[in-house]
């Protein structure tokens, strides 16, 4: 991905998460995305999440949870394939997204790590 697709899809990402509407934040994932995250094992038991469906699922919780998150993008690192996108939420909390492309360029494998 070159700088300014990865900035762009950053500012899309962000805006998506910010509009809380799971469709739109979804629409950058595959159907069969593999995600990762510590947030995840609290709520549904395992740290890793198969498939979009059930992706939406847990970020339908987090969103009825969390009813004013904002996610603010701080930096944004390209790689091949892949990105990083580093935020803060509502409560200032330094998260990062590390996000895997496929040929199709949606998120195919995503991994959320989150400062304490």
């Amino acid at each position: 991905m070159s700088d300014t697709d990865v900035q762009a899809f950053a500012r899309a990402w962000q805006a998506g998460w910010n509009s809380h509407d799971l469709d739109r934040i979804l629409a950058h994932y595959s159907d069969d995305v593999l995600f990762h995250s510590l947030k995840a094992r609290a709520v549904t038991g395992s740290g890793e999440i198969c498939g979009k469906a059930a992706l939406r699922a847990y970020w339908a919780q987090a969103l009825v949870a969390q009813p004013d998150l904002l996610f603010t993008v701080e930096d944004v690192f390209a790689g091949h394939e892949m990105m990083v996108i580093t935020y803060r939420n509502h409560h200032r909390v330094l998260a990062a997204e590390t996000l895997y492309f496929g040929l199709d360029g949606l998120v195919n494998r995503a991994a959320a790590c989150h400062a304490e």
